[in-house]
């Protein structure tokens, strides 16, 4: 049993052969993939990807790389995407400032304007957090996202990052990263998160796990993330892994809102 709580399958990657990606995750054990929007048409794509298929549920949002194609009209066409069947959370969202692909101004108003729909709509949050720590936790505090909580994706914090983020009820996720040869931090963190707390993720088709780096990466590959976790964590991989399953169950509101097979 897998659950991989953020994958982007929608991504064009997949265009030639998405139907069977799918189908072999079904055939491994999948029970549940995330796939949040990156922008208005991604997160549409995601929409019909949970309608089409029983183990996949939908986010919808703005990255922060797409910020800027936001405006005031933004917040109000989302909000009924929102509502559809098999939405979970609001998300992909947050500030990228590694890349920006958005100015940071534009970035933190989008983020601000998120996190009020999430609680207008009482749905958690999937953040997006690169190099931006400081003003995440910042305008977490300040839009009070701890109503809502959520899931810091692919986390790439410190231990005292992600003990502020748990604090404000905020799961924290680990991906591929986590098994990278210089990966001590995130082996650090992954020892200190309670495995209450934890998630685990692909973030398809980016972010291959060791061994199979430099390939597209794809769901069924977050087994080597439960795996190296579990290692660090001194416990069997599919302990770990039913706990993920729990957790995802917890923070996504899928038992309440919608059908999860086990």
């Amino acid at each position: 049993m897998l659950v991989d709580t953020h994958a982007h399958l929608d991504d064009r990657r997949f265009d030639d052969d998405r139907e069977e990606v799918i189908k072999r995750c079904e055939e491994e054990g999948l029970v549940c993939i995330i796939n949040p929007g990156s922008n208005l048409s991604s997160s549409i794509k995601a929409l019909s990807l949970a309608a089409a298929h029983p183990i996949i549920y939908a986010a919808v949002g703005i990255h922060p790389h797409d910020a800027k194609t936001a405006d005031q009209n933004t917040a109000e066409i989302l909000r009924p995407l929102a509502g559809r069947e098999k939405v979970v959370a609001i998300g992909e969202i947050g500030l990228d400032y590694h890349y920006d692909f958005s100015p940071r101004d534009k970035q933190k108003q989008v983020f601000r304007e998120q996190i009020a729909l999430a609680r207008e709509l009482k749905l958690p949050i999937i953040v997006h957090d690169r190099e931006a720590h400081g003003d995440i936790l910042n305008i977490l505090r300040e839009e009070r996202a701890w109503e809502v909580g959520g899931v810091m994706h692919c986390f790439s914090g410190s231990k005292e990052t992600a003990r502020e983020c748990m604090d404000m009820n905020f799961f924290i996720s680990f991906a591929g990263p986590v098994t990278f040869e210089n990966a001590r931090k995130a082996r650090e963190v992954a020892a200190y998160v309670p495995i209450d707390r934890l998630l685990v993720e692909t973030d398809c088709p980016y972010l291959t796990p060791v061994p199979l780096r430099g390939r597209r990466n794809y769901p069924g590959n977050v087994k080597f993330v439960a795996e190296e976790v579990a290692r660090i964590k001194d416990m069997d991989a599919d302990a770990l892994m039913e706990c993920v399953l729990d957790n995802t169950r917890k923070l996504f509101g899928i038992d309440s809102r919608h059908y999860l097979s086990s």
